[in-house]
């Protein structure tokens, strides 16, 4: 086995899985209990500082991205086709996954085994955000479901609330929404077309 000395990118240099779309590697950037929203730098692939968490609501999952994933063209026709919108493009990043787990982890910066149960179909600007939601591998709660409806309403509501807010200024104008809530299989489907655009990406 070769070793690198260096670290490797967590967008460019780590497996999407072996088992993608069923099982998923998640870069974790954000924990529940961080007072601040972390994100990858695209160029050195460490974590920065994108802003301070402006008001008091907590993010219930762990919540990151799938490496070698890219929202772009295809992601941005797809949401399209499925909202029956046009001009909708993928908006540059990798694809987002929330990670459910009944295990307090400390902080970020880790990869995780995660199982994909669906996702929302976000739009943030005209631009296709997807929401993966899964649960990490082996959890001895959240492991039991399979599928996004088997989830209480109250985490998902959480969640849905987390995202349609935390970048809402009082008063302001709110521009994302949540267009549907879809399950395992188009989550899967969403998974794989995100490491196409990846491909697509790279070339």
């Amino acid at each position: 086995m070769k070793i690198s000395n260096y670290k490797h990118h967590p967008w460019h240099g780590i497996s999407s899985g072996p088992d993608v779309p069923n099982i998923v590697t998640a870069f974790i950037e954000i924990v529940p209990t961080d007072t601040v929203k972390y994100e990858i730098d695209k160029e050195s692939g460490y974590l920065k500082i994108d802003r301070p968490q402006k008001y008091s609501n907590v993010l219930p999952a762990l919540y990151g991205f799938i490496p070698q994933t890219y929202c772009g063209e295809l992601i941005g026709k797809y949401c399209a086709e499925k909202t029956k919108r046009s001009s909708i493009i993928g908006d540059g990043d990798p694809l987002d996954i929330c990670v459910f787990t009944e295990k307090n982890i400390p902080h970020g910066d880790i990869i995780i085994p995660a199982i994909p149960i669906g996702g929302f179909r976000m739009i943030d600007k005209g631009q296709a955000d997807d929401k993966i939601i899964a649960v990490m591998k082996h959890d001895e709660i959240y492991n039991q479901w399979k599928e996004i409806n088997q989830l209480p309403n109250s985490l998902i509501e959480r969640l849905r609330h987390y995202f349609l807010t935390y970048k809402a200024m009082p008063g302001g104008e709110n521009q994302c929404e949540i267009t549907h809530v879809y399950g395992s299989a188009e989550a899967r489907e969403i998974i794989n077309i995100s490491l196409t655009d990846y491909k697509n990406f790279i070339k």
